[in-house]
């Protein structure tokens, strides 16, 4: 958990460099931003099976998440406007002492899954919703002691 610097963060990005630049950087930081919204949605379910290169369903699903995606935007004025109304606008800001505690997923992220689903994406399981939720800063689940936590709201600050 600790570097050369002294930092704490949670544990997931190991020793490895690109992980925890992900990780101090990017992870949890709140997107507004729609062509990176559209991004993370898609690399998330696209993790979800390390053989995305080869399963022909989602490089066709990413396709028709596209176009549902234009739909949303057409009618919310912004992916990022509709997808933010599952947390009330705000990051919920989350206090985990362990990555145990940690959910695969949440009721706002089961709502936001069977939303997108009945909105014609493919490859947005709840699971995969709450990975999002992570990345793009809907929830803190930075854990309560990594520097990133308090950063990113953590703590009321």
């Amino acid at each position: 958990m600790d570097d050369a610097t002294g930092l704490k963060r949670c544990p997931w990005p190991t020793s490895d460099p690109l992980y925890r630049d992900y990780h101090d950087r990017e992870w949890g930081v709140p997107v507004h931003d729609d062509q990176r919204l559209f991004e993370f949605l898609t690399l998330e379910g696209a993790q979800a099976d390390p053989g995305i290169v080869r399963n022909r369903l989602k490089v066709e699903s990413t396709v028709g998440n596209a176009r549902a995606f234009l739909r949303v935007r057409e009618e919310f004025g912004s992916f990022a406007a509709y997808m933010w109304r599952f947390v009330d606008g705000r990051p919920r800001q989350n206090a985990w002492r362990t990555l145990a505690e940690i959910p695969a997923s949440t009721p706002e992220s089961a709502a936001f899954s069977r939303d997108l689903k009945q909105r014609g994406f493919r490859f947005v399981g709840t699971t995969i919703c709450y990975a999002h939720m992570q990345a793009v800063g809907m929830v803190n689940d930075h854990l309560v002691n990594c520097f990133r936590w308090r950063e990113l709201g953590g703590g009321g600050h």
